[in-house]
């Protein structure tokens, strides 16, 4: 028989989910992106407050056009963001659609599309401000 976890351990989870601060951006050039606490260099990546990982377009089948899918910001929503940032390359290759803005706002959640090194600096400036901000960066075209 599984117990059930008790009130205490999920506040404690909870509380520890929101007392986690979103990592900075430490670089940005063509292709690559490093992450402060983290020894790996992204092409592409998801920030959240205690974390980063590489973005993979493979997992939902995401390409420049139609862009950035509800599915590709879905993992960032759960860590608990108040502001996602996304940046959309260096040339702005890569598209938005309005259904990704929407799913968005019917989180809560305030959202920011930018260019990418912009996106950097507007995310960077949101850490420095405490926000619980996370990002989703292209860092090519």
């Amino acid at each position: 028989m599984r117990a059930e976890p008790s009130w205490s351990n999920q506040l404690l989870k909870i509380s520890v989910k929101f007392l986690m601060t979103s990592p900075e951006i430490a670089s940005l050039s063509w292709g690559q992106m490093k992450v402060k606490g983290s020894n790996t260099t992204y092409k592409d990546c998801k920030v959240w407050p205690g974390g980063s990982r590489t973005w993979d377009w493979r997992e939902t089948g995401t390409e420049h056009s139609p862009g950035v899918q509800p599915a590709d910001v879905k993992e960032v929503v759960e860590k608990g963001v108040q502001t996602l940032v996304i940046g959309r390359g260096m040339s702005e290759a890569l598209k938005v659609p309005s259904s990704t803005v929407e799913y968005l706002k019917k989180h809560g959640i305030d959202v920011r599309v930018l260019q990418t090194e912009q996106a950097v600096k507007e995310y960077n400036a949101l850490v420095a401000q405490g926000v619980r901000v996370g990002g989703v960066f292209h860092s090519t075209c």
